[in-house]
């Protein structure tokens, strides 16, 4: 009995020996935290997901109060909180901070089964990666949507859903947030972060394909040849041909849909536009003069 006790008495002499020590270190190498650095993170969301180019909010917060000591906040934005928070991050700091452009994602593909041409079975990992391994995939296109759904796996919001029918991914403009996840898990790179547009207007090329026009036209019915007939009816010098693509700056583009028209492929979207009037104008009567025979 008395050799338990001494054991109990011992250990327990230990441990409050360790205790000290270990209350002594804390307090010795005790890093101090910025209070602002959690008045910061209580503003973001706390969605951690990466559209900042931070791993979390946390990552985020820290780089934002370093950036406010250093005299500016310019580059460093929440996707998720968008500008109400960025204002109320700047409110904390005492700083201002001028609010970027909104941002959607948009799917620069368009073609579904039926406009692009099949010339294989794919039987694999249910992954875009995956698939985007094995060469071109199940298309004659090298450069469309895969309709895995990676880009909807990687959203935490929800707002991006592979149609079940045609297998082209929709944004859901309510629901995205413009972090840039989907367009990270994209193999192919086909979905693009652009500005939402005056009126939520928005116009673009989608398509991605690179190909030289007969073999363009030969993989889909929509893709993009490259003929340059967009680019000339622009008159803001908004378009610019590469690599066999057509590309639309939405900084120059004022909206006037000239391009779309011209486009004998159907590869320009317009999003959000109203619908053209039907023309009220009369059709003109042309008058014809009756001579009789004599």
């Amino acid at each position: 009995m008395n050799y338990i006790l001494t054991a109990l008495i011992v250990l327990g002499i230990i441990a409050l020996i360790a205790a000290v020590v270990l209350y002594v270190c804390s307090k010795r190498f005790a890093v101090a935290e910025d209070p602002r650095i959690g008045e910061v993170a209580a503003v973001l969301p706390q969605a951690n997901c990466g559209g900042c180019g931070f791993a979390g909010c946390a990552g985020l917060a820290s780089a934002i109060v370093k950036a406010a000591d250093n005299g500016s906040i310019e580059g460093l934005s929440c996707p998720v909180g968008g500008s109400e928070a960025m204002q109320k991050i700047a409110s904390i700091l005492g700083m201002t901070v001028n609010t970027g452009v909104p941002r959607i994602a948009v799917v620069r593909c368009q073609a579904d089964c039926t406009k692009r041409k099949q010339i294989a079975t794919y039987d694999g990992l249910d992954s875009c990666h995956a698939m985007n391994s094995c060469a071109m995939g199940e298309t004659a296109c090298g450069f469309g949507c895969l309709g895995c759904g990676d880009c909807a796996e990687a959203c935490s919001f929800g707002g991006i859903k592979i149609n079940p029918e045609t297998g082209i991914p929709e944004i859901d403009p309510q629901l995205c947030t413009a972090c840039g996840a989907c367009a990270k898990a994209c193999p192919r790179g086909i979905i693009e972060l652009r500005p939402r547009g005056p009126k939520d207007h928005r116009l673009y090329v989608a398509c991605m394909n690179k190909d030289r026009g007969p073999a363009a036209v030969k993989a889909c019915d929509l893709s993009c040849i490259g003929c340059g007939k967009c680019a000339k009816e622009c008159s803001f010098d908004a378009i610019a041909i590469e690599n066999n693509l057509a590309y639309i700056d939405p900084e120059k583009c004022r909206m006037c849909r000239k391009c779309e028209k011209a486009c004998p492929r159907h590869a320009i979207v317009s999003v959000n536009f109203p619908t053209p009037k039907p023309s009220t104008t009369a059709p003109t009567q042309t008058s014809t003069t009756s001579t009789s025979q004599p």
